[in-house]
């Protein structure tokens, strides 16, 4: 059985180099899209409740219009009693009768007066509730067309960069492949702790890319021998030269252009 070909730290960067160039460029897309697909699930987000407070608002004046019916149903029943007992007034005995259907005749008459006042004061209440469902219709209708805008520019944004997206997360997985594990989560430990997302970046006169600290000579030049890997004492980030990096752009951006 043939011995597995062990790939040198030169290979190794290179795939390091490659890797990071197709995760920036990932990020770069998705950078393009910014907050935007933010902003669409929190409008989203927004629209639900709004349109379930406009559901509870519609409940709410169904509610207060039921016990105006009510209400008026029981100012009827009042009537009809007042009606009965000034009828019975007519044939009473005696004046503790008389006294007692007035006092009846009075307390409907409260009564009807009460549930007036309870009508107006519903009434009031259903104006109100009216104004707040009218003014948060028109804020539903403006913010789904702010909705509809913002989700227009996502999909173009998407319709222009999914597929080179896609295809990038495609190229990224199978480099991550070629690199052994124990690098790859260092990599990716790093991406996570820099700002730019760069763990891989190159020496330019004399200074580490991404934290521009210069690096001494003598690391510069085991920097360039390729032998080992090397990190910024000050960053973490994995140092090339810029030799390999400029010969990874070119051959990179040779590969992006075909996406």
């Amino acid at each position: 059985m043939a011995k597995k070909t062990e790939i040198t730290v030169e290979e190794k960067l290179r795939a390091l180099f490659d890797l990071q160039l197709i995760d920036s460029r990932i990020d770069k897309i998705r950078d393009v899209r910014g907050e935007l697909p933010l902003e669409v699930q929190d409008l989203e987000d927004e629209l639900a409740g709004m349109n379930t407070r406009l559901e509870k608002l519609n409940e709410d004046i169904e509610i207060v219009e039921t016990s105006i019916s009510n209400k008026k149903i029981e100012i009827e029943e009042s009537k009809e009693l007042i009606k009965k007992y000034t009828k019975q007034q007519d044939n009473v005995r005696n004046n503790r009768e008389y006294d007692s259907l007035s006092k009846e005749i009075e307390f409907q008459e409260l009564e009807i007066e009460l549930n007036e006042k309870h009508i107006k004061e519903f009434k009031a209440q259903i104006e109100q509730k009216k104004e707040i469902l009218q003014e948060t219709q028109d804020r539903l209708v403006q913010r789904q067309e702010h909705l509809a805008h913002k989700q227009g520019e996502l999909n173009e944004i998407l319709a222009e960069t999914e597929k080179e997206e896609q295809a990038l997360i495609k190229k990224s997985e199978d480099f991550e492949k070629k690199i052994e594990e124990r690098l790859i989560k260092a990599y990716k430990r790093i991406r996570g702790n820099v700002k730019n997302g760069l763990a891989v970046v190159a020496i330019d006169r004399g200074a580490s890319g991404g934290s521009f600290f210069t690096i001494p000579p003598q690391v510069q030049m085991e920097i360039a021998g390729r032998k080992k890997i090397i990190t910024d004492e000050h960053s973490g980030r994995i140092l090339v030269d810029l030799d390999l990096a400029k010969e990874e752009q070119e051959k990179m951006e040779k590969l992006f252009n075909k996406l």
